[in-house]
């Protein structure tokens, strides 16, 4: 085995008081399972648990996280095999694509991206090597051999990676055959579906009609108008709990929720159908669709989450050309206080309710969330979200609103990601963060090193498992 790279208290406080205790906590919660209950891998990978493609396709092409920083450089995305809409030709060749990142892995320093990739060539790979230009075709070939054999098939490493629970996300249409498959299979690795109605709520996208008929079909109702299509959602809802599902998901630029009335829908719901819909109906039917997705979950007792704050494929020409989520979104500035005053004075009284705010847009942590979630029992704070989901990004939540939410106000860590191999590096250095944050707490002398010792655990697994009821 080869000697690791990684140093055992990387990115601890340099004070050496904190940085001993940080240590300590984390040494304390680094083995306890993964709870992933937001996520976005495909469950077709571990259904057919078949061995992963080779290095490119398995850590570039599909990771947008890696390719808008090469975009940022000049590297265009054809030259790095994304497949283009428009007919552009793309590099085929998956060494000449690795060798390019390798020439420019220098870019990704002191990035998260840098952190969870070091971590998945030293522990997955057992790689005691920086990727370097020199080193690329050698690390590239020792990775592939690795990837032909059964240690890297999917469900041994999802069991070598200690994950309890793994939630995918999944539109309303799903039929969720790949989740069933895992189940018939015999496998013992928890993998559930969570629903998400983003397809069939955006009126104004390009596929919503069609995303609507599918939802008509498989849950055998003709949606015609406002009224069958909240019964096709509320049969679909009743459908993934079944197959295990125990949250929702939303994806809002605006967190903004109103109540229209039927009628008010319907008019709506209309036009969308006719493509006459404008951007103020969209405003208005999406924030109609977070107070019945609410009040669904007052029902079925599904978790309700509502990430807000990205301006979606904000770059047009990308989008044009090579579609959505290839790395063109912007985050948006939010105001949660006023646009969400009906719902939570609706619903977030209720205990029985849970919804989980995440925004990209930290300015209204302090402002807004954390008193927020600080006075109404249904709400908790999603972790820290995308482009905060770093070391920084960590320390500033935690700084921002722990001292007017506290700690069991939010849902610990959620890894939020499509690229399989690097959940336990960013579990990782969330488990890290949290110890480094209340070691601080301790020198400080905020809190003693007991009460540090159950945060740290509730922070790395506790709270995630009482949130979503796993």
């Amino acid at each position: 085995m080869s000697k690791s790279i990684l140093d055992d208290f990387r990115f601890f406080d340099p004070e050496q008081s904190v940085r001993n205790v940080a240590y300590e906590l984390y040494s304390g919660v680094k083995g306890l399972p993964l709870i992933s209950p937001h996520g976005h891998v495909e469950p077709r990978v571990l259904a057919e648990n078949q061995p992963f493609p080779d290095p490119t396709e398995l850590l570039i092409i599909p990771d947008h996280y890696v390719y808008r920083m090469l975009y940022s450089q000049g590297i265009s995305l054809e030259s790095l095999g994304i497949p283009a809409g428009d007919g552009t030709p793309v590099e085929k060749d998956h060494r000449k694509i690795w060798q390019v990142f390798a020439d420019h892995f220098y870019l990704f320093a002191g990035t998260p991206t840098g952190v969870w990739m070091a971590q998945e060539f030293a522990e997955v790979f057992d790689i005691g090597e920086k990727l370097n230009s020199s080193n690329a075709m050698r690390i590239y070939d020792e990775m592939s051999a690795k990837l032909k054999t059964k240690e890297f098939l999917p469900r041994t490493l999802f069991e070598k990676f200690n994950i309890e629970v793994l939630t995918t996300t999944d539109s309303p249409s799903d039929t969720l055959d790949f989740h069933r498959k895992i189940r018939e299979s015999g496998w013992k690795g928890r993998v559930i579906p969570c629903f998400r109605p983003d397809a069939v709520v955006n009126i104004l996208g390009k596929k919503w009609k069609d995303e609507v008929d599918a939802m008509g079909r498989v849950s055998g109702i003709d949606v015609h108008d406002y009224h069958s299509y909240i019964n096709a959602l509320e049969k679909r809802r009743q459908y993934f709990r079944i197959n295990g599902a125990v949250s929702t998901d939303q994806g809002v630029e605006t967190p903004y929720a109103r109540r229209l009335s039927e009628l008010e829908a319907d008019a709506i719901f209309q036009r969308a159908l006719k493509g006459q819909a404008n951007e103020k109906d969209a405003a208005a039917f999406t924030a109609n669709m977070l107070m019945e997705m609410a009040r669904m979950s007052t029902e079925d007792g599904l978790v309700m989450q509502i990430h807000a704050g990205a301006f979606r494929n904000h770059n047009i020409s990308i989008f044009n050309r090579f579609g959505a989520d290839k790395g063109g979104d912007i985050p948006v500035q939010t105001e949660f206080t006023r646009n969400m005053h009906e719902f939570l004075n609706t619903y977030c009284n209720n205990p029985k309710f849970t919804v989980v705010l995440f925004t990209l847009d930290e300015a209204p942590y302090t402002r807004e969330l954390a008193p927020i979630a600080g006075h109404y029992p249904s709400v908790r704070l999603g972790a820290s979200w995308w482009f905060h989901d770093s070391i920084q990004g960590m320390t500033r939540y935690r700084q921002q609103i722990t001292e007017t939410a506290g700690i069991y106000n939010t849902v610990g860590f959620t890894d939020d990601t499509r690229a399989f191999l690097s959940i336990p590096a960013r579990h990782d250095l969330a488990r890290r963060m949290d110890a480094n944050f209340l070691a601080g707490q301790v020198a400080r002398k905020v809190i003693d090193i007991d009460e540090a010792t159950v945060l740290v655990k509730a922070l790395a697994y506790d709270l995630a498992k009482k949130t979503y009821r796993l």
